[in-house]
């Protein structure tokens, strides 16, 4: 496991610190935890399928994978946000906000990772 590209995790995990701490909706936490803890599962095994594609020469469809999992991720943590929010307002508030940091946060790690690891994304240093 390479520690920025799982940063997110950790951030999550201390989240329920301050939710705790601060007195904000824990059911927002709980909506927003499980919502991020899926969505990572589908982007790993659409990204697992995205190499097997590619590695068949098949870049149309590992290219399909991608954008149709990355749409529906979205949705999914929009769509719970909305859900939530409707049953108790504050709660989809904080699942809201608390999704928002996660996905600047993970965004921000991932292209770290990158870049700390371009050979290993197959690209050749020049």
């Amino acid at each position: 496991m390479s520690p920025p590209k799982h940063v997110d995790l950790v951030v999550l995990a201390a989240a329920l610190a301050v939710f705790a701490i601060g007195g904000l909706s824990l059911l927002g936490y709980a909506v927003a935890a499980a919502v991020w803890l899926a969505q990572r599962g589908i982007h790993a095994l659409a990204s697992r399928r995205a190499s097997e594609e590619l590695a068949d020469g098949n870049r149309q469809r590992a290219m399909g994978t991608v954008a149709a999992t990355t749409l529906g991720r979205v949705w999914l943590m929009a769509t719970a946000v909305l859900i939530v929010g409707i049953a108790e307002r504050e709660a989809g508030l904080t699942s809201a906000l608390l999704l928002l940091v996660l996905f600047t946060v993970s965004f921000a790690a991932q292209g770290v990772a990158y870049l700390l690891e371009p050979e290993g994304r197959g690209i050749k240093a020049r």
